[in-house]
């Protein structure tokens, strides 16, 4: 990694502002281009492996994901960490009798996903970005201030330098400062709901499923890790979020497992309590000339389904084969018509997932009796409909529409 400070100007095809989960798959996606890129990124990542505890944030990563990561060549690298495969998903109504099961032998598929660690996705990621000629990452390394140029932007960081680029990529996270900094508005919802994080071990065995109780004030999941724990998300109100994480452990035990209705037996060892705040965003616009956002820098959603960092990775996949293919043709890389390519190419699938993930939210925190009684109805039917429930899985999965090249494994 470098951190030079500099009077002169480092030019760069492309400049990935954030250097986590999204901006590194991307930065991994431009390997051996012609493209000289260069990757900012405020804080050093923590590599060191192994480590003896889990991290507090996981990723549910879906098939098309995986297959995105293999294309990279960046998956050996996850399963030579730790990473838990599921089979299959339960999920039902804590307050009526609707219950959902999806099975990865229902598609003829080996699993629904994978359950990894944040930290072990972005070990992973720079394992190899470590290994790219064309890709220097430059860390820690702060923003202070982007200038339009006459072609391109002119980036000046914190630490002195001025970087040139003719594409700056923004992958900064649902704050972004590069969003701002470039007058991109964004529509944000408030959830008013925390997700608490944990992972526990339970008396008995996950059975390699994802297990998921919608409660009256938010979903509660037991996601499966590696030697039989869990990876715990509890999207609950604020209040009752900072009531969990005050509780002694033994307290918060009988919590969970009284909120869980005992579903996998006592819970036997508990780790580290953290908590977010969950709200939803989405940018009024992905593009501008010489400018491009992904991931949570152009959306933000509920992790009720999971979806979060699926949905950045497509991203990052999608922007990089519109780049590619437009070097092909000979045309600049920063041009508007071929950014709205990008643009146009994710922005209703991540908007329809917005939406739907708002609907199950407001749907699934109803106290009226009328919506728990079609949600649970709901539910029940789905079950049974085979082929609507096949899709939701194959849709879940990231194996229904128009897929980047990478997501096929081309």
């Amino acid at each position: 990694m470098t951190n030079i400070v500099t009077n002169k100007v480092d030019k760069y095809d492309v400049i990935v502002v954030g250097g986590g989960m999204v901006g590194a798959a991307f930065a991994c996606a431009l390997a051996d281009s012609r493209l000289r890129v260069a990757v900012v990124e405020a804080k050093s990542p923590d590599l060191q492996w192994p480590k003896p505890a889990y991290d507090l944030r996981t990723s549910a990563l879906s098939r098309a994901s995986q297959r995105i990561l293999e294309s990279l060549q960046v998956w050996p690298h996850i399963e030579a960490m730790r990473a838990s495969p599921y089979t299959d998903m339960h999920v039902w109504d804590a307050s009526g009798k609707g219950v959902i099961h999806f099975d990865c032998a229902d598609i003829g598929e080996p699993s629904l996903g994978h359950i990894v660690e944040n930290g072990v996705i972005l070990a992973a990621l720079y394992q190899r970005l470590q290994s790219i000629g064309n890709v220097q990452l430059l860390c820690p390394a702060t923003p202070r201030r982007l200038t339009k140029a006459l072609d391109g932007y002119l980036f000046t960081l914190e630490q002195g330098q001025t970087l040139q680029a003719d594409l700056i990529v923004a992958a900064d996270g649902a704050r972004s400062w590069v969003r701002q900094a470039a007058g991109i508005e964004a529509h944000i919802e408030d959830y008013h709901q925390t997700a608490v994080v944990t992972n526990v071990k339970t008396a008995q065995h996950h059975q390699y499923t994802a297990w998921q109780v919608f409660l009256p004030t938010g979903p509660l999941a037991f996601l499966p890790l590696t030697d039989g724990y869990s990876s715990i998300v509890w999207s609950t109100s604020p209040e009752h979020a900072q009531a969990l994480l005050a509780m002694e452990e033994d307290e918060f035990k009988t919590a969970l497992e009284t909120a869980f209705a005992g579903t996998l037996g006592a819970i036997t060892q508990v780790g580290e309590r953290g908590a977010f705040p969950l709200r939803s965003l989405h940018a009024t616009h992905y593009v501008k000339p010489g400018l491009a956002l992904v991931g949570d820098a152009a959306h933000a959603i509920h992790p009720l389904a999971g979806q979060g960092v699926n949905l950045g990775f497509a991203d990052a996949a999608c922007l990089a084969e519109v780049l590619i293919d437009a070097l092909a043709q000979g045309k600049h890389i920063g041009a508007f018509d071929v950014l709205r390519r990008y643009e146009r190419w994710r922005k209703g699938d991540n908007a329809s997932m917005l939406a739907a993930m708002s609907t199950f939210k407001s749907v699934f925190t109803s106290n009226s009796p009328l919506v728990q009684l079609g949600r649970n109805l709901g539910f029940t039917l789905t079950n049974r409909a085979t082929p609507a429930k096949n899709f939701f899985i194959r849709y879940a999965m990231g194996l229904v529409g128009d897929l980047p090249k990478l997501a096929k494994g081309v």
